[in-house]
Parts: C-alpha cells; structure tokens; sequence
C-alpha cells in the first residue's frame, strides 16, 4: 500500500470514527425514524434485531435448536456474511447532491426541518467515499464475531484459531476486506489477544461469482428488458404520488421532482441513520405509505435482478452452494470415521448481491405470487422483503451437529432460525437436507448455467414459473 493510499484510508477512518462518536448516545427509540423499517439493503442490522440496541453483543442459545434427546453437539459452523455499513456509492452521492442543491435553492416552507437542511445540514458526502466501510461497519462485524463466539464457543475459539481450524475468505472489495479484518479484530479482542495477525484469503470466484457467470450478465446485468418491472413501477401511480407529496412538503413544482430525486432524499435519510444514527430532516420528505412504495421499489429491483425474476440469478451461485454442501459433507465422512473436523468455522464475506442468489436457490422466502409493478397493493404481506433478509452485515449460518440419530443441520438466518423448505424440524437430519436438494447436488454445474449465451428473448434466464 502506497503512503497515498495509506493517507486516505486514515482519513476515512478518522472520519467514520468522528461519526461514530458523534452518534453513539443517539440511538434511543425516540431517534429512530419511523420509516426505518423500510431502507431495504441500505438498512441497520438493529431493525432486524432490535433486541442489540439494549446489549450489542446479547445472544439466545436457545435459538440454536437440535433436539435435546440427540445428544448433539456441533462440529462445524460455516458463516457466509454480507459486508458491514458503508458510504455511498459515487452514483448515489452525485444523485444526492443534485438534490441538495435544489432543496437549498428552490424550496420554501415554513417548517423548521427545511429550514435545518437549508441553513445547518452540510452535504458532507464526497464522490471518493465510493462505497468504503464506516466505522459503524467494522463495529457491525465486530460485534457479530462477538456473538458467534459465544454462541459456539467449542468451534470459533482461541485454539481452533491458534490451530488454524477457523478459515476466513472474502471477496476483493475494499468494504468486505475491511469487514473481514474487524471479524477478526472483534475476535482478539473477545479472547483478550492484544495483537491482531489478520489471516484471510481474497476468493472472488466465491463471493462475486455473478461477475463471473456470462449468463447472468447478458441476459440480467446487460439486458435492459430484464428489469422491466422496476421501470415499470418508476413510472406507476404510486411512484408519481409520492413525488407529488415530496415536491408539495419542498414547495417546488412537482414535474422538478423525478423519481431519482426521490430516491435521492430516501438514500439520504437512510444513510444519515445507518452511518451516524441521526434521525436526519431529510426523512420528514416521507410518511410511512410512501416508505412503503420505495421499499416496495427497492425489493422489485432485487427480486428481478438477484432473486427469482430470473433463473440465471439462483442458478449463478452454483459455486457457492457447492462450496458450501462439500465442507458439510466432508466434515461429516470425518466425523464419522472418528476425526476431527479440520475446517471447524469457515467465515465468507461477500455482499447482497452474494446472499440472495444462494438464498433463492435455497428456496427461501418464495412467495406465491412473484412481485410486478401492477400488484403493489397485493404485496403487503409478502415475505420477500431486502429490508429483513438482507440489512448491512447480514448472514447466513450454517450449524453441522453431530447427533445419536446421525448428523444434523440447522439454518440461520441474521442470528434467527430458518427452516428449509418442506422441512418440519429446525435441525433436521443432514440426510434430509441432502435429499430436499438432491437435484441442486447432482447438477446445478456452474459452467453449463453460465456460459450458456442467452437466446434471443432471454428465455434461458426467464423463470417460467412467474
């Protein structure tokens, strides 16, 4: 690393720490925004768990739920986890500051929120924060360790560490590197280690296997039909309704406000809160019926270009899921035969766009009746939501036990049990994972689900199924 580069990372640190400080007595409910709940992937992992804002490092071993009368015991932890809180990306801080500049020199009212952005709020977000980790992110991660420590504490221990039976991969992205060395550092730290000796492997092929795999970048990422609800939607009703209601709260002619304009003042008030916890004056832009719709935008976005919209979108995470049954595999022949797992606790950082893919090839929060940009009003109660699944610093767990009846599995979700599809047991018998997803095993090959050229119309990437 460069003296340059080692200069702005310090700086970036210094800031993000300053923020850090500054808010962290600004976390009581009453700071909260009402509309908190619907930031989708730019949300707080505390929404999800609020149960953390009282004890950040509190856990429920009663979650983890093998049967008492099988003896078990866990033998093997795998912890694939997006990345913590981050800045904005250069696209969201150009778009924001176009907004900005117009709430400042066009609008008028009479309340004193506009009057705090126009006179006291300074646009602070800068083009070269590009996405990097706040320090409220490496504190996401470290915190998690803390708690996965004293979940399992026979697996993610000293000596497995020491003994090099605790793995840790990562995608290349700045944000996930940093996130992955403030896992470790919330380690050391939780076992009382003074000295940090960060040991982690970059595997992209992992943890940004979409950047890898043709199909889903011709017939998702590059196509521009493929996201054709999400267009749709911009353009709907309820979109223009809460532009409208912006532009009357601003003052400002309603065709000045676009849909990006108010995407703009979501993602600020949503920052504002996810990095420095301050109940920002942007949120007042918003009531709870047009939070809603911009969630309901943000999941449309998701589902279609990383969930069930598409087939290539699960199907692109192939490597993953295989990467994942043959660690669960291979521990469970070695324990069997009476050794030691090796590999006791695989942690992999990676992103959003990580986690849902495998979480859709998994089958999980499927709802009957796919999201459109017609059927809004129909979508209150459906299960995929971003702002749940997939928050800053989600993860998902897997727990291998080894039990009386044969080896067990369990599925987490952000620290909450999830059952498998089908599956009437939290911990059911790793045979019957097995089983509910042997057509994933026995196929699901990376290569011949990505590097199949899409055909004209994308049916290879359309799930025919919606």
């Amino acid at each position: 690393m460069t003296c340059a580069l080692s200069k702005q990372r310090l700086i970036f640190t210094t800031l993000s720490i300053a923020l850090t400080r500054l808010s962290c007595c600004s976390v009581a409910g009453s700071d909260i925004p009402a509309i908190a709940h619907y930031f989708g992937t730019k949300g707080r992992y505390e929404e999800v768990n609020p149960h953390l804002l009282n004890d950040i490092v509190s856990v429920d071993k009663s979650l983890l739920r093998p049967p008492p009368s099988d003896g078990c015991t866990p033998i093997h932890l795998t912890a694939i986890i997006r990345h913590g809180t981050r800045f904005p990306t250069v696209k969201n801080v150009k778009r924001m500051q176009r907004l900005y500049d117009l709430v400042v020199n066009e609008a008028s009212n009479s309340e004193t929120w506009l009057d705090e952005i126009q006179t006291t709020w300074k646009m602070w977000y800068t083009n070269d924060m590009d996405g990097k980790l706040v320090e409220k992110g490496r504190d996401d991660h470290r915190h998690l360790a803390v708690r996965l420590a004293k979940l399992f504490p026979s697996l993610l221990c000293v000596e497995n560490q020491r003994r090099h039976r605790v793995r840790f991969l990562t995608s290349s992205k700045h944000r996930c590197v940093d996130s992955i060395e403030a896992f470790q550092q919330g380690l050391h730290k939780h076992w009382g280690l003074k000295e940090v000796r960060y040991r982690h492997e970059v595997n992209d092929d992992l943890m940004r296997f979409f950047e890898h795999c043709r199909g889903f970048i011709e017939g998702v990422e590059n196509n521009k039909t493929a996201l054709i609800e999400v267009e749709k939607f911009k353009g709907g009703e309820e979109m223009k309704e809460v532009q409208r209601k912006m532009a009357d709260r601003l003052n400002i002619p309603h065709d000045r406000i676009t849909p990006d304009l108010v995407e703009a003042a979501f993602f600020l008030c949503s920052y504002e809160f996810s990095i420095r916890s301050l109940h920002s004056p942007w949120c007042h832009l918003f009531d709870d019926s047009s939070a809603k719709v911009l969630e309901y935008k943000s999941d449309l976005k998701q589902y279609w270009k990383r969930a069930y919209g598409h087939t290539i979108n699960s199907k692109s995470s192939c490597t993953l899921f295989h990467d994942l049954f043959t660690r669960l595999e291979l521990a469970v022949q070695q324990s069997r035969s009476g050794q030691e797992v090796p590999e006791a606790v695989t942690i992999q950082v990676g992103h959003a766009e990580t986690l849902l893919p495998l979480l859709t090839l998994l089958e999980l929060y499927k709802d009957q009746t796919p999201p459109t940009a017609d059927n809004y009003n129909k979508q209150h109660g459906r299960s995929f939501q971003s702002s749940r699944i997939v928050p800053y610093a989600a993860n998902m767990l897997f727990v291998l036990y080894d039990c009386h009846q044969g080896p067990r599995l369990q599925f987490l979700l952000n620290e909450s049990p999830v059952r498998f599809p089908g599956l009437k047991e939290d911990a059911p018998l790793y045979r019957d994972v097995r089983r509910r997803y042997r057509e994933l095993l026995e196929g699901c090959d990376f290569q011949k689900e990505c590097e199949v050229k899409p055909t004209k119309g994308h049916s290879h990437n359309r799930n025919t199924e919606l």
